[in-house]
């Protein structure tokens, strides 16, 4: 297989390169982004964060910045505002990553900064902020194997025993009396409309056998 980089054309824009790996390490983008494509992108996500942090800036603050930052020309650096204002819209409207992606852009800042300045205890609480907020001290989720879960088998039946429940001895006859008692005087009891039930029993319990004909005459 060829290492070769793979060409920006898989995308349709740029705009549609930040939006689907706007999380994206930018070394692992290293080798599916030429250069150019890959020094924007960076340049661009970082000004998403800017402009973000700095909602009230003006049009030719944000232009200055990126120019002094980057030095790039007015011209690409107009283009690069364009770009931002959708896309920050785009992320506001469908996606919570951007603001993840800040947040823990803001704490390695932090972080940064403090450490520049020897500051032990702003550097703990950053690391301690970025661990809790990435729950880097839990194990990682997996998903129940529900492809594994067998089910269980039953077998209708009208014994009472597996509840542990004695047997009504003469039960038949006890019904009829009954019947015979309450149905002298409430006759709808007598007509009572049902139907059987449409139970797939062969596909539900392919695996395990049908129920067996003694089961069935006890229903």
């Amino acid at each position: 297989m060829s290492n070769a980089p793979i060409p920006a054309m898989q995308y349709d824009s740029m705009k549609d390169i930040i939006l689907k790996e706007f999380a994206t390490p930018i070394e692992e983008l290293e080798a599916t982004l030429p250069a150019p494509t890959l020094a924007r992108f960076s340049r661009v996500r970082e000004m998403v964060a800017w402009f973000s942090a700095n909602p009230d800036t003006k049009d030719r603050n944000f232009v200055q910045q990126i120019c002094s930052k980057y030095g790039i020309a007015k011209s690409q650096a107009y283009d690069d505002l364009k770009l931002v204002k959708q896309l920050l819209v785009k992320f506001n409207e469908t996606t919570r990553d951007f603001h993840r992606w800040r947040f823990n852009e803001m704490i390695l800042d932090t972080y940064a900064m403090a450490k520049a300045r020897k500051d032990m205890r702003t550097m703990e609480k950053a690391a301690a902020t970025y661990a809790k907020y990435n729950r880097i001290d839990t194990e990682d989720e997996t998903s129940l194997p529900f492809d594994m879960i067998v089910v269980q088998p039953f077998t209708a039946t009208d014994d009472p025993a597996p509840l542990g429940i004695t047997k009504m001895k003469n039960r038949d006859e006890r019904v009829k009396k009954l019947l015979d008692q309450y149905g002298a005087t409430n006759p709808d009891i007598q007509d009572v409309e049902w139907e059987d039930a449409d139970l797939m029993t062969d596909e539900i319990f392919e695996n395990y056998g049908r129920f067996s004909s003694e089961s069935s005459e006890s229903l």
